[in-house]
Parts: structure tokens; C-alpha cells; sequence
């Protein structure tokens, strides 16, 4: 997939943008650009996909919930650099997520010296209104199904249902139209398939 058109938007919005053929390349440059800090990882299936922990808690302190339970979360808040992925991001250069307790979406916003969205060529949408419907109709149905959640949307598996269950994990949405003032963000983008 050709990334030209989104990498000029993304860059005209203020975003540092790096791109890589494969996964493994994308896990290289990470794992030898972050050295030595505090890292925090938001819930990933990407990050999860590359074995990006793995890598990182080599040579990082490092705090995952998903691998170091929820106090994690906390610690993840307050580390030096901050990697998640994206639901959707529009080839105009908005970012979409979505997130059910809100940790990965405020994190994307302020606190970190930098953060890191590593994004597969699944999530590219045209626009920002094919983006939000891919975070929303897509992602979010098989995350609900994946966390075995008892959501419309995971019982179907076919679309978004704006419910009001109280299993619901589509609870905040950010988009992000460039880095917050003050705030480094590199958007690496993967030319394969990586998360929901």
C-alpha cells in the first residue's frame, strides 16, 4: 500500500510519520528508538501482534495492564513515552479511538514526552467519516467480542448499535486532528495487517 497521501497529511498536521513494509521492521525501529525510559502501553492487539513488550521490557521499565495487571494503568499514565494503535485513522490524517475506561484515549493527549501510534494498513479509511465508521463498526465489535462482552455488537459481530449496556466499551471517543500543543507524536505505519 502506498502511504504518500496519508504521510503528507498526517505531516501537514504537525504528526512525525515513519513508515515500514513489515511488522518485524516496524518492531526493530521501535525497539531501538525507545531505550531506557518509562514506557506505557495502551490495550493493543498491534503491540500485542508485534511482541513489542517483550522487546521493549528488555532494556525500558515498562507497564502494561494487560501484562502487569491494572496498576498498570496508573504507572502507564505517568511514563516518559506512551505506544498504543489506532481504530481508524482517515488518509485526510485524523486519528480515531475509541476506548471503554478511558486510559488509552486520555493518554494519547497529554503527559507523555512522546507517543506512539503504530498503525496497520486495516485501519485506513478515505475520509474521517469512513474512519469513525470503521472504529465504530468494525474495531469495536470485535474488541467487545474478543473481551467476551455481552454487547449487541459482540452477540452480532456486525455493526454498532449505540446501546446503552452496561458491558458497553465504547464509552469515549478522540480524535486527534494533530499532537496536542506541546506533545510529540509519531504515527508508524505498517504495511500489513495488525489489530482489529
Amino acid at each position: 500500500m502506498a502511504f504518500e497521501n496519508v504521510k503528507k497529511n498526517l505531516e501537514a498536521r504537525g504528526f512525525a510519520v515513519s513508515t515500514f513494509s513489515t511488522a518485524a521492521e516496524a518492531a526493530a525501529y521501535l525497539d531501538r528508538s525507545i531505550d531506557g525510559v518509562s514506557v506505557g502501553i495502551g490495550g493493543s492487539m498491534t503491540v500485542r501482534e508485534m511482541g513489542l513488550h517483550e522487546k521493549l521490557a528488555a532494556h525500558n521499565e515498562v507497564h502494561w495492564h494487560w501484562t502487569d495487571g491494572e496498576e498498570a494503568r496508573v504507572k502507564a499514565a505517568h511514563a516518559a513515552v506512551y505506544i498504543t494503535s489506532a481504530n481508524g485513522l482517515a488518509e485526510t490524517g485524523e486519528v480515531i479511538n475509541i476506548d471503554g475506561a478511558g486510559n488509552r484515549v486520555a493518554a494519547t493527549l497529554y503527559g507523555h514526552r512522546k507517543v506512539y501510534f503504530i498503525i496497520g494498513k486495516n485501519k485506513l479509511a478515505p475520509t474521517y467519516d469512513e474512519a469513525l465508521w470503521r472504529a465504530r463498526n468494525i474495531a469495536a465489535p470485535k474488541n467487545a467480542q474478543r473481551m467476551g462482552k455481552k454487547t449487541p455488537c459482540a452477540v452480532k459481530g456486525d455493526r454498532c448499535y449505540d446501546c446503552r449496556s452496561p458491558e458497553r466499551i465504547c464509552r469515549s471517543l478522540v480524535v486527534l486532528w494533530g499532537p496536542s500543543v506541546g506533545g510529540e507524536v509519531e504515527i508508524v505505519l505498517v504495511d500489513e495487517d495488525l489489530g482489529l
